[in-house]
């Protein structure tokens, strides 16, 4: 029975400092586990930008972290949700600090990654990819669906995010779930098409 006890006082320490609920998926954690403690670090001050939570990996599942994301520079004029989807997609590409990386968090989404134009009667709130939502590895649109959902200046509230990709082809509905949180290496439940609405084609 003692050997058994110090294993117990592990998962209870590493499940409370990620505030996160013990699971009972076995986990091969080896001869010498590696602790990470999914801590927010404490955010840098002089960066100008907005307030925003940022979905982090850590321990293998989604983690906000609240940083002060700034806005993009030298980007071609875009409405206020694209602008603000622009600088929350490159937060998650930017390589985590030094502080975050100590504390367990990663992320898999791939540098290169922009919002595109969105096309005539794309309904409000949609934002388009320069890459197809689900051609992107599934960690990747994870941190991206439930970075975006958590965006008051996205999401309207809590709910599906709208996403489309480059082509002509209609946006559909994402979801941020707890089930996405928990294994971010599943796709996110992929929602209805949202079809075209009329409207004018924007004046250039």
């Amino acid at each position: 029975m003692r050997r058994a006890l110090p294993g117990a006082v592990l998962l209870v320490l590493l499940t409370s400092a990620c505030g996160i609920r013990a699971t009972t998926v076995p986990v091969d954690v080896g001869a010498a586990p590696s602790r990470v403690s999914c801590d927010t670090p404490a955010q840098q001050g002089g960066v100008q930008g907005f307030r925003a939570t940022v979905e982090l990996v850590c321990g293998s599942q989604l983690v906000g972290v609240e940083r002060v994301v700034p806005i993009p520079e030298k980007k071609p004029a875009k409405e206020p949700v694209a602008l603000v989807a622009e600088a929350l997609l490159e937060a998650l590409e930017r390589e985590p600090s030094a502080e975050e990386r100590d504390a367990g968090f990663t992320t898999g989404v791939p540098n290169g990654l922009t919002v595109a134009p969105s096309r005539a009667g794309d309904p409000a709130g949609t934002i388009r990819l320069s890459r197809k939502p689900e051609d992107l590895p599934p960690v990747a649109l994870s941190q991206l669906v439930c970075t975006l959902a958590g965006s008051e200046a996205v999401s309207a509230g809590p709910g599906p995010v709208v996403l489309g990709g480059p082509d002509a082809d209609p946006p559909r509905t994402w979801e941020c779930t707890e089930a996405v949180r928990s294994r971010p290496e599943s796709v996110p439940t992929l929602g209805d098409v949202v079809r075209p609405t009329p409207s004018p084609s924007p004046t250039r």
